[in-house]
């Protein structure tokens, strides 16, 4: 029995079992069937989507299909355009060349009617293209020009009113080339310093090499090569009785040391009341207080400082010129007033032969030589200022070797250098010298740039070039030819005079010129000159051309004819 019963338990345990498994057996079924139709749904859209893929590709193939036939269609009508356009141009090429043959046949045979001269042509060119020139620089430089006229001095020139200028770009040989593009010839040899012409290779080559050492240094304790050779030059050159140079920084100083020196020696030998100078009228020494002060106190520069200034003695000019027979009342005026004051008189100071820019006046060489006997006669040293005249001017190295006489102390400068920079010296005996440094004195003079070693060096090479050179043929030429082309001018009403010597060439006028519009006339005749006065004159280049100096003579003959 009681087996029974546990067989009974055990088989309802294992209908529960069974029906517990049907049942998940029944719900994994359901499961399944539910993913099986979800499946069978998914299946059904992307069956769709395929389906419409497959129709937006070949819509998109027709669409493609349809883009390269436009394209196709667009190049070919871009190459026919394309060959249209060539052909169009083509054509017109054709038609152009036809069209210039046409032009150049007809202008040729214009110019076979006119027939014009080549010269002219180029005339005609050169005259445009400096016009243009002209137009561009004015434009261009317009404001500088404004600031040069309201703000710089220039020489002898007021700052309210000033006289026209003319801007240089360059320079060489004889020639200034304007900003504008014109050239001229240089007559002036920029206010007579010029003597080798701009631009030189061999003074361009000293400065070169001198500016690489040093281009300055004191002279105050330091000396340098370039000062000693050109002491010794100076020396060698000059006469035998001058052997001590000072070296300045223009002429006018130099003409304040020689004055400096002169009062100086008179201290050093006991004659204090020798404290005044003797000079002639019509002369000029220069722009500073002292130099101005022995310049023509009445026809001079320096008029209005009269009475500021101290008060020397003048004697009439020398109105005895080179070729007049020599008298000796021309210099009686001068002996008179050398004789009454020569306890006050410390030197005589003059310009030898030539009185430059006081008047550019000539006078007799026996005026030195009677001057040199009064100034020994009555102890008075004597000072030849010869700033403008020295190096070759007048024909002679020096002046004053025209009279064969020889001064106490020499000044001079502008040329020393050939104009490329300033310089000047002043020379004095051996006698002097010692005056002004007895009782251990020193002189009482030291210019900051004293001695400057760039403008030695190119001193040096100056002086070199002028001495190898032919020069006093050159010169010789030059009043020659200012002797035969100026001379006629002298038959002419408003001429008052004609004067040349050396490389110098004057015409005087009776009236006073109109420094503005000559200078405006010559320049339209290619030439450069500087008038002043009553005064047309040239002092050019020894370098100068046959063929330029006959282009500046004539210049000055036609404008002179137009006065």
């Amino acid at each position: 029995m009681a087996s029974v019963k546990n067989s009974s338990a055990k088989s309802r345990k294992r209908v529960v079992e069974l029906q517990s498994a049907i049942k998940k057996a029944e719900k994994s079924a359901e499961k399944a069937g539910k993913a099986a139709k979800r499946a069978s749904h998914s299946a059904s859209k992307a069956k769709k989507a395929r389906h419409e893929a497959i129709d937006a590709i070949k819509e998109m193939r027709s669409e493609n299909r349809e883009t390269r036939a436009k394209l196709e269609k667009y190049a070919k009508q871009r190459a026919k355009d394309a060959l249209r356009k060539k052909e169009a141009i083509k054509k017109a090429r054709k038609a152009l060349k036809k069209k210039l043959k046409k032009q150049a046949e007809a202008d040729k045979t214009k110019a076979k009617q006119r027939k014009p001269r080549k010269k002219q042509r180029k005339k005609a060119v050169k005259t445009r293209r400096a016009r243009n020139r002209a137009i561009f620089a004015m434009q261009l430089d317009q404001a500088l020009r404004d600031f040069d006229r309201d703000h710089l001095w220039h020489p002898y020139t007021s700052l309210t009113n000033p006289l026209p200028v003319y801007p240089v770009s360059s320079a060489d040989g004889v020639m200034l080339t304007f900003d504008d593009g014109r050239q001229v010839i240089d007559g002036m040899a920029s206010w007579w310093c010029v003597i080798h012409g701009y631009n030189h290779p061999h003074l361009n080559q000293a400065a070169k090499q001198q500016i690489d050492a040093m281009s300055h240094v004191m002279f105050g304790g330091l000396t340098h090569q370039p000062a000693i050779e050109l002491g010794q030059k100076l020396v060698g050159m000059t006469a035998e009785p001058l052997e001590h140079v000072f070296l300045t920084d223009s002429g006018s100083i130099s003409v304040e040391v020689a004055l400096k020196m002169a009062l100086q020696y008179w201290q050093g030998v006991g004659k204090p009341d020798k404290q005044r100078f003797l000079t002639v009228r019509g002369g000029y020494h220069g722009d500073t207080f002292g130099a101005m002060s022995v310049c023509d106190p009445v026809g001079g520069m320096h008029q209005l400082f009269q009475g500021m200034l101290p008060q020397q003695l003048f004697a009439p000019r020398p109105d005895i010129t080179p070729g007049d027979s020599w008298s000796d009342d021309a210099i009686s005026d001068f002996a008179e007033l050398i004789d009454r004051y020569s306890d006050e008189i410390a030197a005589v100071i003059l310009e030898p032969v030539v009185q430059g820019a006081g008047g550019m006046r000539f006078y007799h060489p026996n005026y030195l030589r009677k001057m040199r006997e009064l100034c020994d006669r009555h102890d008075v040293l004597l000072i030849f200022d010869e700033i403008a005249t020295g190096f070759g001017r007048t024909g002679k190295l020096f002046a004053y070797e025209h009279a064969e006489v020889t001064p106490d102390i020499l000044c001079v400068g502008k040329a020393i250098t050939g104009g490329y920079m300033t310089l000047a010296a002043t020379i004095a005996t051996d006698k002097v010298a010692k005056g002004v440094c007895s009782d251990d004195m020193v002189f009482m003079h030291g210019p900051t740039f004293m001695a400057n070693p760039l403008a030695c060096a190119v001193a040096n090479a100056s002086i070199e070039l002028l001495l190898e050179s032919p020069w006093q043929s050159r010169v010789q030429s030059i009043e020659s030819h200012f002797n035969t082309a100026l001379e006629p001018l002298r038959a002419l009403d408003a001429v008052a005079d004609v004067r040349s010597l050396g490389a110098i060439g004057v015409v005087e006028m009776k009236e006073s010129l109109t420094v503005s519009a000559v200078q405006e006339a010559l320049i339209d005749e290619g030439v450069w000159l500087r008038p002043f006065g009553k005064l047309l004159y040239a002092m050019p280049p020894y370098v100068m051309e046959q063929e330029q100096l006959h282009k500046v003579t004539d210049a000055m003959s036609r404008v002179v004819n137009r006065l």
